[in-house]
């Protein structure tokens, strides 16, 4: 084979190489909402005292009480307190080999995730009384609920359904933004008919139709995370909090020392 025959020959291939890199989807990061989805800004209208020893993995606020769990190995705990204050109203601690992750209240019931242990804690939410528990076979992540089921995530792309009394997947759906998976769904709020989810080492929140699956927009908090003191890696964004009575938002992070309640607004 001559030199020039060579030359082309690499030529047409480095074409093909060219032509099919440019078909494919331009991100970067899967998670980060490069897409189609709108982004939203957000506005502070509150700022509130937040433990900084905290490493926050679950935050619901009902009844004009604010509940937390958090995680780590000998450390996670499930705290009730007022909203102005760090002063805890009832805190139990989990066993070291358990690490705390997502909570959420169902009619009287608080009921708390694992990371690996595959367990999950029900307590009596007025004074965490443990009732039971109840196993599942993923990791355990974010928990949320729309007033029928159990919304959680276990760090991929799904979110499960599960039956609020025997803990039954009753269905599982995959999330994606513009046919992109969307992983790492932290911490899980159910707000207005939608799923809002934190997503794991980003300061973006994805807000996600519970029958579909797919991301509608997305919330970007980055500043609020500089704001904070925090970062994308251990301090990350995770704390999402609705006050249904008075349609409010409430978000903080992992060792975060300020909880912020947010408007959220059209981006710039």
């Amino acid at each position: 084979m001559s030199f020039v025959n060579l030359t082309l020959n690499r030529f047409a291939i480095l074409l093909v190489f060219l032509i099919l890199i440019s078909s494919q989807p331009v991100c970067s990061d899967n998670n980060n909402g490069i897409s189609g989805a709108p982004l939203f800004d957000y506005q502070v209208l509150n700022t509130f005292p937040h433990d900084e020893q905290a490493f926050t993995q679950g935050l619901v606020f009902e009844g004009g009480v604010l509940y937390e769990g958090t995680g780590r190995y000998g450390k996670s705990e499930l705290t009730k307190r007022m909203l102005e204050s760090i002063e805890s109203i009832k805190t139990y601690k989990l066993p070291s080999r358990l690490f705390g992750e997502g909570i959420t209240i169902y009619k009287d019931v608080l009921i708390q995730l694992t990371w690996r242990a595959g367990v999950g804690l029900v307590y009596d939410s007025h004074d965490f009384r443990l009732l039971k528990s109840f196993s599942f076979s993923t990791e355990g992540w974010g928990i949320t609920n729309d007033r029928k089921q159990l919304i959680m995530s276990d760090g991929t792309d799904n979110l499960y359904f599960l039956d609020p009394v025997s803990f039954k997947e009753i269905k599982r759906i995959k999330v994606s933004d513009n046919k992109i998976p969307v992983t790492r769904m932290n911490e899980l709020e159910y707000i207005k008919g939608k799923v809002y989810a934190n997503i794991w080492k980003t300061g973006r929140i994805a807000i996600i139709h519970p029958d579909s699956g797919q991301v509608e927009a997305w919330i970007n908090l980055e500043k609020l995370v500089m704001q904070a003191g925090g970062d994308n890696s251990i301090k990350t964004l995770n704390g999402i909090a609705y006050d249904e009575e008075n349609d409010r938002i409430f978000v903080t992070g992992k060792l975060w020392p300020a909880m912020y309640e947010i408007k959220i607004i059209p981006s710039n």
